[in-house]
């Protein structure tokens, strides 16, 4: 009896955890940053993307957003060596690109516009110009819906999505998807877990009273393993409050803009090292340090580039 009434009640959990989904306005919450920052970076205008986004991904709830981090629906095409997910489309079982994190697939899908002959017209157009643009993609073939030109403009006419191509606009003027100060008000965490954090694209959670790594894994369908290890974690290691806790790999270098780090009193590699999400190991190799090395309170570590060897004097 005992065991029936816990299964029923894990099974409770994953219940309530996949029936709420994201809506719209989550989607834009979470992305727009992202959308904005690559609108400047590749020239395509940032309604396009997050309109496509919300609508290939169905705001980020569909089987290739939440398997493959896919939110474009960009297949594999002959030059893909990355990660593949297959899945029926147009014909049964096609290859699909698979990324590490979504915010590679928004790289990925203004690489792939901006790569492609058939959209180099799209780039003649003002950026303001979302209507050419949508008409345009669907013109150059990159859904076969009919309707999809029209789809895109009522998208972004609903949600006002054009605000976000203004000229003007300054990302760090708006709720930023790489801050480690603002949390992401968002439904991720259906049963409990606490405020989701966006750190260097990245999500993370802090850590609530009580809280352990198979509680965290479970409300977030991962393995307790793949926690330890995004976390650079032992089997042994326990968890704290207020402690921040990644819920998908680290990377190897902090988000743009933040390029170095005066080491404080009683910092530690592994300290700084999470608070930027990056690993340990990549920030030990930026500095060109050995494990075991010494930290002294005001030294400078580079955070996105290696650190320049000394220069020699004659």
């Amino acid at each position: 009896m005992i065991r029936f009434v816990l299964f029923f009640a894990i099974l409770l959990r994953f219940i309530n955890l996949y029936a709420q989904k994201y809506t719209a306005e989550d989607y834009i919450r979470m992305y727009k940053d992202a959308a904005i920052e690559n609108m400047k970076l590749k020239k395509v205008p940032a309604s396009i993307t997050l309109a496509q986004g919300l609508l290939e991904s169905g705001n980020g709830n569909s089987e290739l957003a939440t398997k493959a981090n896919n939110h474009f629906g960009i297949k594999c095409h002959t030059e893909w060596k990355g990660e593949t997910y297959y899945k029926d489309d147009d014909k049964p079982n096609e290859c699909f690109r698979k990324y590490k994190s979504v915010l590679d697939s928004y790289k990925d899908h203004a690489d792939f516009l901006t790569s492609r002959d058939r959209y180099k017209g799209l780039f003649e157009l003002e950026i303001t110009d979302y209507k050419g643009w949508a008409r345009g993609l669907k013109a150059a073939g990159y859904a076969t819906n009919p309707n999809y030109a029209d789809q895109l403009i009522n998208i972004i006419e609903r949600y006002k999505l054009h605000e976000y191509d203004q000229p003007q606009l300054n990302v760090e003027n708006t709720k930023p998807y790489n801050s480690t100060q603002l949390p992401v008000d968002i439904k991720t965490n259906q049963s409990g877990t606490g405020v989701v954090f966006i750190i260097n694209g990245l999500r993370a959670i802090k850590v609530a009273k009580g809280q352990t790594k198979e509680g965290i894994a479970l409300d977030f369908g991962i393995k307790v393993k793949q926690l330890e290890k995004y976390n650079e974690l032992g089997t042994g290691d326990e968890l704290y409050e207020g402690q921040l806790i990644f819920l998908e790999p680290k990377r190897n270098a902090a988000e743009p803009g933040k390029d170095l780090h005066i080491v404080k009193e009683g910092e530690t590699f592994y300290s700084i090292a999470h608070m930027y999400g990056m690993t340990v190991k990549a920030l030990l190799k930026k500095n060109r340090k050995g494990l075991g090395s010494i930290l002294t309170p005001g030294e400078k570590l580079y955070l996105r580039k290696m650190k320049p060897l000394p220069t020699s004097k004659n």
